[in-house]
């Protein structure tokens, strides 16, 4: 009877810990370079971030399409990040609580 007490306070204060624990496992595996890059042998099934590996050349560097790229790749972390904020702050708000 007491694990149903527990869980309905409980989960309201840990979402912004899980939020976080979210963002950090979502980049980690988003920005990932080494990981894809040993164990994936095809073009067609490269990471964004190996990708964007791919078009630094030796000669000569499309340095338009390199950050056209950048803004893609960056482009879904802002958004996850303007969509968890609110957790970060209500994290930070709670921890400042004396109760």
């Amino acid at each position: 009877m007491e694990r149903n007490l527990i869980s309905p306070i409980m989960m309201p204060l840990s979402k912004p810990a899980l939020a976080t624990v979210a963002i950090f496992t979502f980049l980690a595996a988003w920005n990932d370079y080494i990981g894809p890059l040993l164990y994936l042998r095809s073009d067609y099934n490269f990471t964004v971030a190996i990708g964007l590996a791919t078009f630094r050349s030796v000669m000569r560097t499309e340095w338009n399409l390199l950050v056209a790229t950048s803004t893609a790749m960056i482009l879904p972390v802002i958004v996850l990040f303007f969509l968890a904020q609110r957790y970060f702050v209500e994290g930070i708000v709670l921890s400042g609580l004396k109760g």
